[in-house]
């Protein structure tokens, strides 16, 4: 979510994404973040298998330890949070379970906020970012998209899922907000650095100057929220999955309602450095065998999600 180390930044680009409700197996809380977890939801299909069929495709030293750390911001369900019992779950963790199992490994997620991800894996405190980050030219090529200016060498990513951005608003109070345009002379809330914040950024800088749109940015999307529901805001934006969810959980489905049509359709990466091809290959790999074995599939139904599935794994296909 700006700099270019951020979640799910992008230009602004119109474009539908995948429209479709959310439906979320058992009853998962939105709760705070925790500093260091493995992957997976805790299902006996989640371990590291004896037989990997694509270990030998890693790089050694990732092979011999048998863990890949991943930095995600551990706030953004469903695609990852903690559970009520401070579990991660969601939909990256369980398709890295699932990679895991092809190449006999276990993924690691750490926490982080999401703005710091891609500097985290540029300093290799991680081996990759899987925190439903948009993959963007701007991110490949090291670009700070606020200033257009090289801030670092860039990342490759692995594209796993496609998904746009939505607006909501407090149910039954949507202020007449029915496209990005709307929101002239109101005020927005979301997380820092993510697609959401580079349309608003956009927008803004159209609106006459006796109707300003007013721009907060948080650390994470759960405290974007909180401030809407609070009144402190009109409006807020977030990936349709996440504001789909809040929609569906938050105050048992009685805070929040989406308005109008998604936009900026782009898919989700797993970004890896650019130095790293061995890796990124190996994961590319992994995924195109757990959708070709159905396992992909399961867990995108799993979490009501279909209408973001590829089928097959891309390298750099951000625009």
């Amino acid at each position: 979510m700006t700099a270019s180390s951020t979640r799910r930044t992008t230009a602004a680009r119109s474009r539908l994404a995948a429209v479709g409700a959310i439906a979320v197996a058992g009853a998962l809380l939105l709760t705070g973040c925790g500093d260091q977890t493995e992957s997976g939801s805790g299902n006996a299909d989640t371990a590291t298998p004896v037989a990997a069929p694509l270990a030998d495709k890693l790089p050694k030293e990732i092979r011999d330890k048998g863990v890949i750390k991943v930095g995600s911001d551990i706030a953004y369900a469903p695609v990852e949070f903690k559970d009520s019992s401070g579990k991660t779950v969601g939909i990256d963790p369980d398709l890295a379970a699932a990679m895991g199992k092809q190449l006999g490994v276990t993924f690691q997620f750490e926490n982080g906020t999401f703005d710091t991800l891609i500097t985290g894996l540029r300093s290799k405190r991680y081996d990759i970012a899987m925190s439903a980050m948009t993959d963007t030219k701007d991110r490949q090529e090291g670009i700070d998209s606020d200033t257009g200016k090289k801030v670092g060498e860039g990342v490759d990513f692995v594209d796993y899922f496609t998904a746009g951005v939505s607006i909501y608003t407090k149910k039954g109070d949507d202020q007449g907000i029915k496209t990005w345009s709307d929101l002239c002379g109101k005020k927005i809330v979301l997380q820092r650095g993510t697609v959401s914040e580079d349309l608003a950024k956009a927008e803004a800088a159209k609106c006459p100057k006796n109707k300003k749109l007013s721009i907060e940015a948080f650390d994470n999307d759960q405290q974007a929220q909180t401030r809407l529901r609070a009144g402190g805001a009109d409006a807020g934006s977030s990936d349709f999955p996440v504001a789909a969810y809040a929609v569906k959980t938050s105050g048992g489905g009685n805070d929040f309602q989406l308005v109008g049509e998604q936009v900026e359709a782009a898919p989700y990466g797993i970004a890896v450095a650019k130095n790293n091809t061995q890796l990124r290959d190996a994961l590319q790999a992994a995924l195109d065998a757990i959708i070709a074995n159905g396992e992909y599939d399961k867990i995108i139904k799993k979490w009501g999600v279909e209408d973001g599935a590829v089928d097959k794994a891309v390298i750099n296909g951000g625009k």
